[in-house]
């Protein structure tokens, strides 16, 4: 399937690794030129030099920390001419209320909820300018399905997803496109982290971790790649009706797996 992408232009936060990663790799399978945003400088520098190189596209690195208002201004301005944003940064803890302080949850805020927020707000607007656009969030599936033992992640989800809503909702209208997409479990290294964290609270040893998988749907994550080419669809004009929504991709866990 063409996805009539070739040519675009995409801005990808949090790239260096995962999801993000994953992402850059299927974006420039089809073609598109890519801004990959991200804090690891080396990680950043060393994907954009092998995607520009395996895909005959430009792809340019920009570090930046998502946290500074400056880094966010400058980012959109680096960004003015992108076709496609893809609001991927965020490293929000495991923990219950009582081992989320409140520095920690501010901290893991600026970067996931405020972060995106931030970025599309100047974002949207540029696109508004130009006359068109995408915007996909990368949000999380403990949204949707609640857990106190990741409290801070699943309520900032939560205002992540009604934020994705309530501006795609209406975007249209500057025929700018916004929807989300919620993961379960991926097989990144912040998955591990999580499962470790939930190990060590749970077992008093994180290297129990990979118990929890075992009860995963087809007993694994999803593959990063998995997530990464639902962004390439959301983004190309075959799912050009789409808009306000969320698409949850969790293998069936929030619909009742288990």
């Amino acid at each position: 399937m063409d996805l009539h992408l070739s040519g675009k232009r995409v801005l990808i936060t949090g790239a260096s690794k995962g999801i993000g990663a994953a992402a850059a790799e299927a974006f420039a399978e089809e073609g598109c030129h890519l801004l990959l945003a991200a804090r690891s400088g080396e990680a950043l520098t060393a994907l954009a030099e092998r995607l520009r190189t395996q895909h005959q596209i430009d792809a340019t690195a920009h570090v930046v920390d998502l946290r500074k208002a400056d880094d966010v201004a400058r980012l959109a301005k680096d960004a003015t001419e992108i076709d496609i944003l893809v609001n991927n940064a965020g490293d929000i803890p495991g923990g219950s209320i009582d081992k989320i302080d409140e520095a920690t949850w501010r901290h893991a805020w600026e970067l996931k909820v405020f972060g995106y927020i931030n970025l599309t707000r100047l974002v949207y607007a540029q696109m508004k300018a130009r006359g068109h656009g995408v915007i996909i969030n990368d949000i999380g599936a403990a949204g949707e399905k609640l857990d106190a033992n990741y409290i801070c992640g699943s309520a900032g989800n939560a205002a992540l997803m009604a934020f994705t809503r309530a501006l795609g909702g209406k975007s249209l209208a500057d025929n700018i496109r916004v929807v989300g997409i919620n993961p379960g479990p991926v097989g990144t290294d912040r998955h591990v982290t999580l499962l470790k964290t939930r190990a060590r609270h749970q077992f008093g040893d994180e290297g129990r971790y990979m118990e929890f998988q075992k009860s995963l749907p087809l007993g694994r994550p999803a593959h990063p790649r998995e997530i990464g080419d639902l962004m390439a669809f959301l983004a190309s004009d075959r799912a050009g009706y789409t808009s306000g929504v969320i698409y949850t991709v969790d293998g069936g866990i929030s619909a009742g797996w288990g």
